[in-house]
């Protein structure tokens, strides 16, 4: 045996398991399911985002009968926070939730180049990859001293570089740049970070690896001109020996050329060399003349 029972529907319960499925710079992607299974009618939906750095709201109304409703967030700021707040139009419980956005990309290329009492730093412009980003802005440049563990506040600029003086010597220091913070520090973008390696000599470290490269390029270099010129006399050599040695054999070619047969003509070897041609030839002794040793 068995029986139906058909629960009536409360319209006082809250939207269930909201969550966030994707967030971005200026979006943000949520998603919910109907306080109860299998509405019947459309339902409507209340969507307020609560901006906590500006302190500004904004509500949304969704309209829909599916049990399982996603749902778009869009105009927001990158590095935002956010609290989400998604009841049914009837002011009913509510379901809430805080979502923060991506802030922006760190600058790229960020580079140092020394000078004889002070520093530059240079980095390509943020807007050349992000669309929200403008250089009113700016940017703003933060100092490491990990020798006095100390972090400063150097400064901000519209521009692509930054000048960094008074530095001292055997400290070292990291460097980064990022999209200006807004809202008392609160909407930042991500920093872009250099080590500058300030040495006794006060070098920094990209200046060390210089020297270094200059100094094994001053060693690599006259070696390899010494190989390069090396190789040039053996071939030399190689060469004269190959056009003695051709030359040699087409004379001595040309001194057993007959030109009767055509061809040239080359003695076995047994006589090569035999300066006794035209001595006569010994044939023997005779038994009755005497041997006489000296």
């Amino acid at each position: 045996d068995y029986v139906v029972v058909k629960m009536i529907p409360d319209n006082r319960l809250p939207p269930r398991h909201l969550h966030s499925v994707h967030t971005g710079k200026t979006f943000a992607v949520i998603k919910w399911e109907s306080p109860y299974d299998s509405p019947d009618q459309d339902m409507l939906y209340a969507v307020a985002v609560k901006d906590l750095i500006r302190k500004a709201d904004k509500i949304y109304k969704v309209k829909t009968r599916n049990s399982t409703v996603e749902y778009t967030i869009k105009k927001l700021e990158p590095g935002g926070k956010y609290h989400v707040i998604v009841q049914l139009g009837n002011m009913s419980k509510e379901s809430s939730m805080k979502i923060n956005t991506v802030p922006l990309s760190a600058p790229d290329a960020l580079k140092i180049i020394t000078e004889n009492d002070h520093i530059l730093l240079f980095w390509k412009s943020l807007a050349l990859k992000e669309s929200n980003f403008n250089e009113s802005r700016g940017y703003e440049i933060h100092m490491f001293d990990s020798l006095m563990n100390i972090t400063a506040y150097l400064g901000n600029t519209t521009e692509n570089f930054f000048k960094v003086s008074n530095l001292k010597i055997g400290h070292n220091y990291s460097f980064s740049v990022q999209a200006r913070c807004l809202y008392g520090g609160q909407m930042c973008g991500e920093p872009a970070t250099l080590l500058y390696d300030e040495l006794g000599t006060g070098e920094d470290s990209s200046a060390s690896k210089t020297g270094r490269s200059t100094d094994v390029a001053a060693i690599v270099v006259p070696v390899l001109f010494l190989l390069l010129v090396t190789l040039g006399i053996g071939f030399v050599v190689l060469y004269m020996r190959h056009r003695r040695l051709q030359n040699s054999f087409t004379a001595f070619a040309n001194s057993h050329y007959s030109s009767r047969l055509g061809s040239a003509i080359f003695s076995s070897g047994d006589d090569l060399g035999d300066e006794d041609d035209e001595a006569p030839m010994i044939t023997g002794f005779s038994d009755d003349v005497p041997m006489v040793i000296a």
